[in-house]
C-alpha cells in the first residue's frame, strides 16, 4: 500500500508541475489531498494499522498520528497559499505547489519508515523540497537562504548517517530496521552507542530545530512563504522529532540510556535558553515564531530527558504545537498581505485593521504561553511535576526563569502588533477575514484538546510512548 501511496502522491505533484493554469494546479491539489484522505481511511478502516509494507515501512501509532496532523496542516497551507501567491507568475506558483506536495509526501515517508536508512533517505528528500520552496521569491536573499539550508542540512544529515553506521557497527546488526537494532542494542559497545547517538542527535537537530543546528530552520522559516513555514515548522520538525524518538527508544534498554537522557536534558535546556533569549532580540515576526519553535522543541527534548511521564508529555506537547504554531504562521500570512512585511518595530494597529486576525494572534499567544485551557498547560505541568519529583531542582528553576522571559517577550511583541501605531504603508483591502477564521480553527482544535483529550488520541500517544 505504501508504494501505491507514494506513486499516487508523486503523480499528483507532477500534474501540478505540468499545469498550464491555476485551475489545473487546484485540481492537482484536490487530487493530492484526496489521496491523503483515502490513505488515512485505509489505515483506520482498511486494516492497514499495525501492519508492515515493503519491509521498510510500518503503519504504527507514531506514524499514523503525525501523518493525520501533517495532512491537516498541509491542506491548510495549500489552501492559504492560493491567496498568498496571488500575483505570482504561473511558473512560480506551480513549482511551489508541486514542491509543497512533494514535501508532504517525503515527510510521510519519514513518519512511516521502520528502517533507520529509509528514515534518513526521506529526511534528505525533505531538504531538497524545502530548499525549492525557500527559493520561491527568486531573490538574492532567498537564494542565499536556500543554499545555506541545503549545505547545513546536508552536513547534518551526513553526520546522522555516520551515527547510523556507528550504531549498526555497535550492535553488529545486519538489518537497519528499528526493531532489529533495538533487539541487539543491549549488547552493544557503550562508547560506540554514545557516539552514535550524539551524531544522530546533532545531525537531525537541523530538522527538529534543536541546538546545535537550529539556525538553519529559523532562516528557512524566515525566507519561505508563510503558509509553507506553517508546514516546515510543524510537519517537518515532527519528522525530525520522531526520528530522534525512535533512536531514543532503541537505546532505552541499554546501559547508556541514563546518559542519553542527560544529553537530551542539556540540549533541551540550551534550546529553550536560545529560543527565549532570541525572542527578545529579533525584529521580525516570522523569525520570532521560528525561535518559538526552537523553544517548544527544547521543552519536548527536556521531556524526553526527564523520562517516565515526561515522554508522554513531550509527545503531547509536540502534537499540540503542530496545531498552534501552524495557526500562528497562517495568521502571519494575512499580516504580510496587509503590511507587506513583518517588521516588529514598524507595523501595528492590527486590532483595528483585522479584528479577527488580531484575536487569533492574541489567543494563540495565550495558548502558546500555556495559559489554561491551553494544552501546553497540561504538558508543562506534567513536566514540572516529574522534574520536581525526580529532584532536578536546577532544571525546574532554569526552565521557569526562561519561560518567564518567553512570556514577557510574547506579550510585548503581540500587543505591539495589535495596538501600537502603524508606521508602514497599509493594504487593508487585502485583509481576508476568511483566512483569519480558517487559521483560527486550528487554534480552537488545540484548545479543545487542552480541555478534553479524545480517547483515540490518548491511546495513540500511549502506544507511541510504549514503542
Amino acid at each position: 500500500m505504501m508504494l501505491f501511496y507514494l506513486i499516487a502522491s508523486i503523480l499528483a505533484a507532477s500534474a501540478a508541475f505540468a499545469a498550464r493554469n491555476e485551475r489545473q494546479i487546484a485540481a492537482a491539489g484536490a487530487a493530492f489531498y484526496a489521496v491523503q484522505a483515502v490513505f488515512v481511511l485505509c489505515i483506520f478502516a482498511g486494516g492497514l494499522y499495525g501492519t508492515d509494507s515493503l519491509g521498510v515501512f510500518s503503519f504504527d501509532a507514531a506514524g499514523t498520528l503525525f501523518h493525520i496532523l501533517l495532512v491537516v496542516v498541509s491542506a491548510f497551507a495549500f489552501a492559504h497559499s492560493e491567496a498568498y501567491l496571488h500575483g505570482s507568475d504561473l511558473r512560480q506558483t506551480r513549482t511551489y505547489s508541486a514542491l509543497l506536495m512533494l514535501l508532504t509526501t517525503a515527510i510521510s515517508g519519514a513518519y512511516f519508515a521502520s528502517n533507520l536508512a529509509v528514515t534518513w533517505i526521506f529526511l534528505e528528500a525533505t531538504t531538497l523540497c524545502s530548499a525549492g520552496i525557500i527559493y520561491h521569491r527568486r531573490t538574492a536573499q532567498t537564494l542565499e537562504a536556500a543554499w545555506k539550508y541545503v549545505f547545513v542540512c546536508s552536513t547534518g544529515i551526513a553526520m546522522a548517517y555516520l551515527g547510523i553506521l556507528l550504531l549498526a557497527a555497535a550492535t553488529k546488526c545486519e538489518s537497519l530496521s528499528y526493531e532489529a537494532v533495538a533487539a541487539a542494542a543491549a549488547g552493544g559497545n557503550a562508547l560506540y552507542l554514545k557516539t552514535a547517538f550524539l551524531l544522530i542527535l546533532c545531525g537531525y537537530s537541523c530538522k527538529v530545530e534543536l541546538f546545535p543546528l537550529y539556525t538553519v530552520g529559523v532562516d528557512a522559516n524566515f525566507a519561505a512563504p508563510s503558509p509553507a513555514s506553517a508546514l516546515i515548522s510543524t510537519g517537518l520538525v515532527n519528522a525530525g522529532f520522531l526520528a530522534v524518538l525512535r533512536v531514543y527508544r532503541i537505546l532505552a534498554a541499554t546501559e547508556v540510556f541514563p546518559w542519553v537522557r542527560s544529553v537530551l536534558l542539556v540540549v533541551g535546556v540550551l534550546s529553550l535558553a536560545i529560543g527565549a533569549l532570541f525572542l527578545r532580540r529579533t525584529n521580525n515576526y516570522k523569525r520570532f515564531l521560528s525561535y518559538s519553535t526552537v523553544e517548544n522543541m527544547g521543552i519536548a527534548a527536556i521531556g524526553l530527558g526527564i523520562g517516565g511521564v515526561g515522554v508522554w508529555a513531550a509527545v503531547f506537547h509536540v502534537v499540540c504545537h503542530t496545531l498552534v504554531k501552524s495557526s500562528l504562521f497562517l495568521q502571519m500570512a494575512v499580516v504580510r498581505r496587509i503590511y507587506n512585511g513583518y517588521r516588529i518595530n514598524r507595523i501595528g494597529d492590527y486590532i483595528r485593521i483585522n479584528p479577527t486576525g488580531a484575536v487569533g494572534l492574541l489567543v494563540g499567544m495565550a495558548v502558546l504561553l500555556a495559559f489554561p485551557p491551553s494544552p501546553f498547560f497540561v504538558s508543562e505541568v506534567m513536566l514540572f511535576r516529574e522534574t520536581i519529583a525526580g529532584g532536578r531542582w536546577w532544571v525546574a528553576g532554569t526552565v521557569l526563569l526562561l519561560l518567564c522571559i518567553v512570556i514577557y517577550s510574547f506579550c510585548v511583541r503581540m500587543l505591539r502588533l495589535c495596538y501600537q501605531p502603524n508606521q508602514d504603508e497599509l493594504h487593508p483591502s487585502k485583509a481576508d477575514r476568511k483566512l483569519s477564521w480558517s487559521a483560527l480553527t486550528l487554534l480552537l482544535a488545540a484548545i479543545v484538546v487542552g480541555v478534553w483529550q479524545p480517547a483515540f488520541l490518548e491511546r495513540l500517544i500511549a502506544q507511541i510512548v510504549s514503542l
